[in-house]
């Protein structure tokens, strides 16, 4: 009876172990639970409708807990609705034997969803203006979610709650200007945090990845964090055009590639406003490719139409609109790589710039201090400025040095439109193109500045003021500078230097107002330049008792010799009228005279001109300067072999024509010596005699000049007239 007894309580036993494995393991179906499910989505949302399959439950004995599990459901709002793949919830034993049944939590694992069609299908019972913006901006992608709901004792969803899942292939298009297409990333988002991770996307056509970026919600506002990288990216300038207008854009940009690493935080409010922005990066520019439309040819002759950045490493943070980069690495401005090392930060209102160049196989020229340096020498450029945005530039220093040769500026100030407003000192001390020491200091005096030093090559200086193809005045000084000047020794030329020249200039809109320097040659010769400005008229004088080492210069002009100048000029109203004297000198070749004398059969003379050269007494040239045009009112010179007289104009680089009379000075002799009878002397005794020169025309472009020669019988009068005012003053 016994064994009949425990075999039934085995049997009963292995039947109940049975129901609970198989109730454990395959479940069963039943639709009693399917209205306290429907309750809770209700719960959420009392718009949400769901449609339940069978639900399938599973015992976890364990737990004590029935888990309930059904496939395939679909949740509706109004018309619209959303397949899911399955709904998952717990419920206590406990409660099921009081009878009294509740759902705690729930599970839902959905399918993959279109992303435009969940964000408007949310809209239809939350139309937020975040989810209008997304449904607008979002074109197309997929989700993958599981959902965590835990329910309170009043059947409100708990504030513990879990969204994971991967979001795939989304396009996202801002302002018709930025599209990120191929989005693929993982999401986890808890109450007020949510957290994105192992995310792929292309900006632009541009491939950026990220290990993860977090965001967490204050109420107020949102903390961004997170990282993002970019490898081998290439960008050229129609890439640029798309994240950038193009009138922000400084340069011209033509090709750049480069990988990054970067880390970010901000703050966003719900107005999809950001600030406290802060971004770290670690850029390694593998190349950058700059259009070059800046003309420094004057400076670095063989520079080219493309300037290349390769192989810079820069640091760059940014921070409270304050941006810092750090960089380095080889530039190619002209033949050969340059290195260059620089530094920037900037704000809302200003620049701030160190960079350091060092030029070493590669040529430079600085024409205005008529300096060259050698292609195969070192040359260091350091740079430490101050630009104010639209204000001015403040250059703290600037230094330039090579070799022996130095050169260093402090505390220049320029305004927005780089015209000079002040500096604190200058310090020069190189050698020239023409082998000429320069060494003098320019410092600030007050208001006013000093020059002073041992020596200063001012013939670049000469050359620039009468060259015919010159540029136009500078613009770098639009204010009033007064400069006083004292050096040791100015050279003129190669043989010509002055002593102790000394005096001041005053400049006012990029024009010397006022002058006095004096200066001295050896056997007390002196050299006097005085300008003197009242109202609208402007007074210049200059004498050169060594006026050879300024004519000379002159292209038209070859072997002048001696020579004494005195010039006067008044200009009143842009016009100028002036007075140009030269005494005791020589020429030895001048092209249109030599070809003049020629013409006129006069080879001895021009014979003279081409060899040993001709004695002039003296040279006056009475002419008018207005705009571009100079009237030539008289040129008269005189000397023991010819004299001329000759007037006309000159229109710059564009046309030249002079008319004159040219006579040998054997018949101004016979002239002067026969006054008794002048009637003879002029007609002659017999026709055909008593020809004393020749006229002539010059006309035609500067480089094409035409001359045409005729003889003449009879002196004009203003001819004889001159030639004895010269006579008698002499």
């Amino acid at each position: 009876m016994k064994n009949l007894i425990f075999k039934i309580i085995s049997l009963i036993f292995l039947f109940l172990i049975s129901i609970l494995v198989f109730l454990s393991v395959k479940g069963v179906e039943t639709k009693r639970f399917n209205n306290q499910i429907s309750q809770k989505i209700e719960n959420i949302n009392k718009d949400l409708k769901i449609e339940l399959n069978k639900v399938n439950i599973i015992l976890d004995p364990f737990a004590l807990k029935i888990k309930a599990k059904t496939i395939g459901p679909e949740i509706q709002n109004n018309k619209k609705a959303i397949g899911l793949e399955s709904i998952e919830t717990s419920l206590s034993i406990n409660s099921l034997i009081k009878n009294e049944f509740s759902l705690t939590d729930l599970k839902i694992s959905t399918k993959s969803l279109e992303m435009k069609n969940l964000i408007s299908f949310l809209r239809l019972f939350k139309n937020s203006p975040e989810l209008y913006v997304f449904e607008k901006i979002v074109k197309n992608g997929y989700l993958i979610a599981n959902i965590y709901l835990e329910f309170d004792e009043n059947g409100k969803v708990k504030e513990n709650y879990n969204v994971k899942g991967i979001i795939k292939d989304t396009k996202i298009s801002i302002l018709k200007k930025y599209d990120i297409k191929k989005l693929n990333l993982s999401f986890n988002i808890e109450d007020k945090n949510y957290e994105f991770s192992n995310i792929f996307l292309t900006l632009n056509e541009i491939p950026f990845s990220s290990n993860k970026i977090s965001v967490k919600d204050f109420d107020k506002d949102f903390l961004v964090k997170g990282d993002f990288k970019s490898k081998n990216i290439t960008i050229n300038n129609n890439n640029f055009k798309s994240f950038f207008d193009k009138d922000s854009l400084k340069f011209n940009f033509d090709t750049l590639n480069f990988k990054s690493e970067n880390n970010f935080s901000f703050r966003l409010n719900k107005k999809f406003k950001i600030k406290n922005l802060k971004v770290s990066s670690n850029l390694m520019l593998k190349k950058l490719v700059l259009l070059n439309e800046i003309n420094l040819k004057s400076i670095f002759p063989k520079i080219k139409e493309k300037i290349n950045f390769s192989d810079h490493s820069i640091k760059v943070i940014y921070e409270d609109s304050k941006l810092l980069m750090n960089g380095k690495g080889p530039v190619q401005i002209q033949n050969k790589l340059d290195e260059l090392e620089y530094s920037i930060e900037t704000n809302e209102d200003n620049l701030k710039l160190i960079a350091k160049l060092e030029i070493d196989d590669n040529p430079l020229f600085v024409e205005s201090l008529n300096y060259e340096k050698n292609d195969k020498s070192k040359a260091t450029i350091d740079l430490n400025a101050d630009f104010i945005f639209d204000k001015e530039l403040r250059l703290n220093s600037f230094s330039f040095k090579e070799k022996k040769n130095f050169l260093k500026i402090e505390n220049l100030f320029l305004d927005k439109n780089y015209n000079f407003l002040s500096f604190k000192k200058a310090n020069f001390n190189y050698t020239d193109k023409d082998k000429k020491s320069n060494n003098f200091i320019i410092s600030k005096k007050n208001k006013n500045y000093l020059l002073k030093g041992k020596s200063f090559n001012g013939e670049f200086l000469i050359d620039s003021f009468i060259n015919e193809d010159s540029e136009e005045k500078s613009e770098f000084f639009d204010k009033n500078i007064e400069l006083e000047i004292k050096l040791d020794e100015v050279f003129l030329d190669n043989e010509t230097k002055t002593k102790n020249f000394s005096g001041k200039i005053n400049l006012k809109n990029n024009e010397m107002i006022y002058a006095n320097l004096s200066a001295f040659f050896s056997n007390n010769e002196k050299l006097i330049l005085t300008i003197n400005s009242t109202n609208n008229e402007k007074v210049t004088t200059f004498f050169l008792d060594r006026g050879e080492s300024i004519v000379k210069r002159y292209k038209f002009i070859k072997g002048f010799e001696n020579g004494v100048l005195d010039f006067y000029s008044l200009k009143k109203n842009d016009k100028s009228i002036s007075t140009l004297k030269i005494y005791d000198f020589k020429l030895k070749e001048v092209p249109v005279l030599t070809k003049i004398l020629t013409l006129a059969s006069l080879q001895g003379i021009a014979d003279i001109l081409s060899g040993e050269g001709i004695r002039f007494d003296e040279f006056e040239m009475n002419f008018t300067n207005e705009d571009n045009l100079m009237t030539i009112n008289e040129i008269y010179a005189i000397g023991p072999a010819i004299s001329i007289l000759m007037d006309g104009y000159v229109e710059k680089n564009k046309l030249i024509s002079l008319r004159g009379t040219l006579v040998p000075a054997t018949t101004i002799n016979k002239f002067i010596g026969s006054l008794p009878v002048l009637g003879k002397i002029l007609v002659g005794k017999k026709t055909g005699e008593g020809v004393f020169g020749v006229s002539f025309k010059i006309k035609g472009p500067p480089k094409n000049l035409e001359t045409s020669v005729n003889p003449i019988k009879t002196l004009t009068p203003r001819f004889i007239t001159r030639t004895l005012e010269k006579i008698k003053k002499n």
